[in-house]
């Protein structure tokens, strides 16, 4: 018998390493671990992502039903658990795509020495991304830091075969039999279940084609919201490039941008923690607590801000453009630290992914690759009439905006901007 073990890659159809187990084994037991080191760290008990993460492997179960089979799942430290599995399954290999941060990278060489030191194979494949690692770097073998060339690189080496659906259903047979085990509750695991409603697994036709012209205008629906099931696994991102390529370039830009975010993670770890750019680690950030409780509360009086906030607080989501926005005030206008927005939007985003939540807060803040310049400060007047001007998005999250009733300016913007620039400015030439 053999497992697979469910990560980042919640669904049976179209997954590597489900595939490599069931094309080779006849006798394949899934199961998916509740990470106590992941979950302890979370601050709300209600926590969106682990009700959507709970619903889903629910979903596998019912399809594992069907199928006479059966998922088990299991909460706590994952070596420990690893430990109880393996007395209990007695497996020969066990099967799993790729994790890429560094914390999962850690646990991964842990788990495999574990295994291995119980003659257990562990084999992991490539499957959340087109291109990992290594695959896309400069004809010098340094990995490129600069989005467009590396979406060139990308674009000439994909192929038909990198889009190849895998054919798990071809061998459904080979799931272990089994009849159903009782399911860990979220209660168990001290949490609640949330009732937020979480975005489709499938997208219109249209909104994808029409994406490059509409993308920008958080008051229409012109995105295609499946970001969390890109970061959770519960769609293919070999289907949506496959489809982005007949349908809309700007749509699979964003798609590459996250090979691209990936692929930084790996080769420079350190912006984990500090600047892709050191010398931005020299800002003197004013860091006033105040301020950056009323940026969390959607209470600046700048409205597009404050509505993307509050989209955020409310949904799990916010709109990309509107990310930039409210990125580049905190750290621009109130000179707050990127990484205290950064930890925010890891608490709050339903597709809080690590390499692409830092490189859009680095890029944010001017310290990434691929940056914008320092002096790129966000307008959030000029934002609103370009992509909000009939004040739709702004009036559905705050609806007493332009009314009295409506918070002051916490700072003012030209003052704001001009002490971003000298701050910056200075820190830099220090440097």
């Amino acid at each position: 018998m053999v497992i697979h073990w469910f990560r980042r890659d919640l669904r049976l159809s179209d997954n590597a390493a489900l595939y490599r187990a069931l094309s080779n084994h006849n006798d394949v037991q899934c199961v998916f671990i509740f990470d106590k080191n992941i979950l302890d760290k979370l601050l709300d008990k209600d926590d969106a992502r682990v009700t959507f993460i709970h619903n889903q492997l629910m979903n596998i179960q019912d399809q594992l039903t069907q199928l006479n089979s059966d998922l088990k799942i299991y909460y706590g430290e994952p070596s420990e658990v690893w430990n109880t599995i393996i007395k209990e399954l007695k497996p020969s290999a066990v099967f799993t795509n790729k994790d890429y941060e560094p914390y999962a990278k850690e646990r991964d060489i842990k788990i495999a020495r574990l295994l291995e030191s119980n003659n257990i194979s562990f084999q992991t494949f490539k499957d959340h991304v087109i291109f990992e690692e290594d695959e896309i770097v400069k004809d010098d073998g340094n990995p490129y830091v600069v989005f467009t060339p590396y979406s060139r690189k990308w674009k000439s080496n994909l192929t038909e075969e990198h889009t190849k659906p895998y054919d798990t259903e071809k061998y459904y047979q080979h799931f272990k039999k089994s009849t159903p085990t009782q399911k860990i509750t979220l209660e168990q695991m001290g949490f609640e279940p949330n009732t937020m409603n979480f975005p489709a697994m499938t997208t219109q036709v249209g909104i994808i084609k029409n994406y490059g012209s509409k993308r920008n205008f958080p008051g229409i629906s012109g995105t295609s919201k499946l970001s969390v099931h890109f970061r959770f696994g519960t769609i293919s991102i070999r289907e949506k490039v496959h489809r982005g390529k007949s349908l809309s370039e700007t749509w699979l830009n964003e798609l590459i941008w996250r090979d691209f975010y990936s692929q930084i993670l790996h080769h420079f770890p350190h912006v984990k923690d500090g600047s892709f750019r050191p010398k931005y680690d020299a800002i003197l950030w004013k860091n006033s607590k105040e301020h950056f409780e009323a940026w969390c509360q959607g209470k600046t009086g700048y409205g597009l801000v404050d509505a993307g906030m509050r989209e955020l607080n409310a949904t799990g989501f916010m709109h990309n453009r509107v990310r930039m926005v409210v990125a580049s005030f905190l750290t621009k206008h109130l000179l707050i630290d990127w990484r205290w927005g950064e930890a925010y939007f890891a608490q709050k985003l339903l597709d809080f992914d690590l390499a692409s939540n830092n490189g859009g807060w680095q890029w944010a803040s001017g310290s990434g690759v691929d940056a914008a310049p320092y002096f790129r400060i966000f307008n959030p007047y000029t934002q609103i009439d370009k992509f909000d001007k009939d004040h739709i998005y702004i009036r559905k999250w705050v609806p007493e905006w332009g009314t009295d009733k409506y918070v002051n300016e916490i700072v003012d913007h030209k003052e704001a901007r001009e002490l971003c620039l000298k701050t910056y400015k200075e820190a830099l030439d220090n440097r």
